[in-house]
């Protein structure tokens, strides 16, 4: 990148894919659809794919429940769920609205990690009937995916389908995006040469991703006393119970665990001293200020990840003192993006049939995320590796699977190569099938 580049030449590089969105989708009018997988030899065929013969799976179901794994295709097919309430940045859209975001992540599942994907947008923001919905939906699918559901209701909604599912369900804006935070931290730490369990780490935000990044960090080490968490009214301390422990459960809960401290103030003050810096709040560059990194401690961190402007620009939170700067887009250095995290969890989350994602799981996948951008030579601007290189996500999924294994939440006990090279086949064979279908002209390719 290159340090001169204007906060013109920027906008106009970030509003190019939109741009070419409103050209595309139409073109495709759609970014998913169905294509069989058993072969149609000829037309007696459809005797044993549909009546008379499909009867005896039907039945052999009925008698072994869990054979429906093996009988049709459950076993790969995830649900994404969203009532459209907090779509990207474009907060409550409805429904509808949120279509063209399912559909593009079922196109990622499918891509990156051989998942087939159905968006499913429903007509309701009760988090009630949200639950109800997606418990009625178990016998159809191996998971279910939770996206774009606004705050506070997206955390009860989440931490009872896992309570009460059968089938594992998580919440990628929360779970996917700590996941790559985690990762990204386990590789920038190593980098700076800091122990995680004695960073002090500021957090700007705290919706829920930033709430189970905070959770996340914890499960891999940081003291929570260590942790200074601000919202759009400052930092959280047990002053604010008022405001707080009626309407917002989940922040007052952080805020009894955090800033042990006892800060107060906005954001100057929760980074004045940090080693880290993690914010996922309002769209910058002026949200965080260069003085404010300037006061962290040496050597700093800083996960700037609001889209598509970070909330401060990186070269300027470099000019203030910060080591390592990561953000959440593509054209900068060290993008965390959740898109490394999804695919590669419900795979090796699929591949074991676990009944749940714990966050244990989400865990040894940012470990080994970490590892795979270690391997290949970590350095200050490559924390984590890229979306293109795909060997990432068989890596992740058997990191996965042997973890759920070993908490005892899987229905299959497979070998860590086992579980890698299933998930490297079905990857592939995804990967390949793309591509064979584009090279034959069913997929067309766009006039440029």
């Amino acid at each position: 990148m290159d340090d001169k580049i204007t906060k013109e030449e920027l906008l106009a590089r970030a509003n190019k894919p939109a741009e070419e969105a409103m050209r595309l989708h139409p073109f495709y009018k759609g970014k998913i659809g169905i294509m069989p997988k058993a072969c149609i030899r000829n037309i007696d065929d459809f005797a044993i794919w549909y009546t008379p013969g499909v009867a005896k799976p039907c039945l052999d179901i009925r008698d072994n429940p869990e054979m429906s794994f093996e009988h049709t295709n459950r076993g790969n097919m995830i649900a994404v769920v969203s009532d459209g309430t907090r779509v990207l940045g474009l907060g409550d859209i409805g429904p509808a609205a949120a279509m063209p975001v399912m559909e593009g992540k079922a196109l990622l599942f499918k891509y990156l990690g051989g998942v087939d994907a159905v968006p499913i947008c429903l007509d309701t923001k009760d988090p009630d009937k949200l639950i109800e919905v997606v418990k009625l939906l178990q016998p159809s699918y191996g998971g279910i995916n939770l996206e774009d559901i606004s705050q506070p209701k997206c955390f009860r909604v989440l931490d009872t389908l896992r309570k009460e599912c059968e089938i594992p369900v998580w919440h990628d804006d929360q779970q996917g995006t700590a996941a790559v935070t985690v990762a990204g931290l386990i590789n920038a730490l190593k980098i700076v040469n800091k122990n995680i369990s004695s960073v002090k780490v500021a957090m700007v935000g705290a919706g829920s991703a930033n709430i189970c990044i905070a959770k996340m960090i914890i499960v891999a080490g940081v003291i929570p006393e260590n942790i200074i968490m601000c919202d759009s009214k400052g930092i959280l301390h047990e002053s604010r119970e008022a405001d707080l422990s009626t309407k917002y459960k989940e922040k007052w809960e952080m805020t009894q665990k955090t800033n042990g401290e006892g800060k107060t103030g906005g954001i100057p003050e929760a980074m004045k001293d940090a080693d880290v810096l993690i914010a996922l709040s309002k769209v910058g560059p002026d949200t965080i200020k260069k003085e404010w990194v300037a006061d962290m401690a040496d050597d700093a961190i800083v996960f700037v990840c609001a889209n598509p402007i970070p909330e401060i620009w990186p070269w300027e939170a470099k000019e203030a003192g910060a080591r390592i700067v990561a953000t959440g887009r593509s054209d900068f250095p060290n993008q965390v993006n959740n898109s490394l995290g999804f695919p590669g969890i419900f795979r090796g989350t699929l591949d074991v049939m676990a009944k749940t994602i714990t966050d244990e799981m989400c865990i040894a996948a940012a470990r080994e995320l970490a590892k795979c951008a270690e391997d290949k030579g970590m350095h200050e601007n490559y924390l984590l590796p890229t979306m293109d290189e795909w060997e990432v996500f068989p890596r992740e999924a058997a990191a996965v699977g042997r973890k759920a294994i070993e908490q005892g939440v899987a229905r299959l006990d497979l070998t860590h190569e086992e579980i890698y090279d299933k998930a490297e086949k079905t990857i592939r064979n995804a990967r390949e099938s793309f591509l064979c279908l584009q090279n034959e002209g069913f997929i067309k390719l766009p006039e440029e």
